[in-house]
């Protein structure tokens, strides 16, 4: 059984700490939605989870983030002189990869374009790439060059040029995508950047850790090398991991008033900044939708807004920790048109 689920997380994983601040833009769902696109283009490019629940997990180089739902990003630099780029800082994949010259497609019309050419630190890798996202894919080549992160230059890292791009990424706000899943996640065996940053002694220490905003704009961090205190009170839970491929735990269960209504038994679950939604097996998340009051309307759990305040909380159990979402957190308003507005389950 295989989930993705969101957590702000604190990933343990050597001489600073390096900060990138990031900004929660419209994802390419909300952007459809406002223009009442969103249920003609899922159905065009649907995201398949289902895909991810066998063995062959953990011995692919799928990646996991789902690309309709990438809102927070930031700023980084390649080359020299340098050529700036947003980018997802994504739990959920490996790679590091922009938009190219070379690339034509309509995804890429619209995002800045690398172009290897104006950087005398470039050098060509010689292999190609092939990256498959929850709902479309992006080829091209490889390439090494100096990245900045946080204003601290990665030397020699190794990343991809897009030559194409599936349709859908055009309504991604973000240029490209820095993964920060393990390396036997990485497509091609490419080295993910927080790795060279280890081995080339870049931060104080071998862990990053990312706090997202839920409503504002600005706030949200990722923090290499540490955590921001400023961010959180209490105790950290540290949490084991099961496998160190995708950043993948053991959830114990899902309760909602007192009951089991996922994962009973135990279940394993990814902890993915690539996505805003849970995801999960199909009786599961109708199990969760039942038991929050929530019915199916073309594919999504809808429930009434004016309920929210009083639907209960939904808990998660992991490793002997209960991480409580109130349904403020879990439901999210959704307007068609900028006119006709829903609540809808974030799963």
């Amino acid at each position: 059984m295989k989930w993705a689920i969101v957590l702000c997380a604190v990933v343990a994983l050597s001489e600073c700490i390096i900060q990138v601040p990031l900004i929660k833009g419209k994802s390419a769902r909300e952007s459809l939605e406002e223009q009442g696109l969103w249920n003609e283009y899922k159905g065009k490019f649907p995201f398949n989870p289902t895909r991810f629940d066998d063995q062959s997990l953990y011995v692919s180089n799928e990646q996991m983030t789902n690309d309709a739902d990438l809102a927070y990003f930031g700023v980084i630099s390649i080359g020299t002189p340098p050529q700036s780029f947003t980018v997802i800082f994504d739990t959920g994949s490996s790679n590091l990869w922009i938009p190219s010259v070379y690339c034509s497609s309509a995804a890429c019309a619209n995002h800045k374009r690398f172009n290897p050419s104006l950087s005398s630190t470039f050098k060509n890798a010689g292999k190609s790439l092939s990256i498959q996202y929850g709902t479309g894919s992006m080829t091209g080549f490889e390439g090494f060059d100096t990245v900045v992160v946080g204003g601290i230059p990665v030397k020699n890292q190794i990343f991809g040029l897009s030559q194409s791009e599936a349709p859908f990424m055009a309504h991604m706000k973000a240029d490209g995508i820095l993964g920060l899943a393990y390396p036997r996640l990485a497509a091609s065996q490419a080295t993910p950047v927080f790795d060279n940053m280890m081995t080339q002694h870049l931060v104080n220490q071998d862990m990053f850790s990312v706090y997202l905003t839920r409503n504002s704009a600005v706030g949200s961090m990722v923090t290499f090398g540490g955590v921001d205190t400023n961010h959180y009170s209490g105790q950290i839970a540290w949490i084991p991991l099961s496998s160190q491929m995708y950043w993948q735990i053991t959830v114990d269960s899902v309760t909602v008033n007192g009951q089991i209504v996922a994962c009973n038994g135990g279940c394993q679950a990814i902890v993915d900044t690539g996505t805003s939604n849970i995801v999960g097996p199909q009786a599961d998340i109708s199990s969760m939708a039942r038991a929050v009051g929530a019915h199916s309307a073309n594919g999504d759990n809808v429930v009434n807004c004016n309920n929210i305040n009083n639907m209960p909380s939904m808990v998660f159990h992991i490793h002997g920790q209960a991480f409580t979402l109130p349904a403020s957190t879990y439901v999210r308003q959704v307007c068609v048109c900028l006119c006709v507005c829903v609540c809808v389950c974030l799963w």
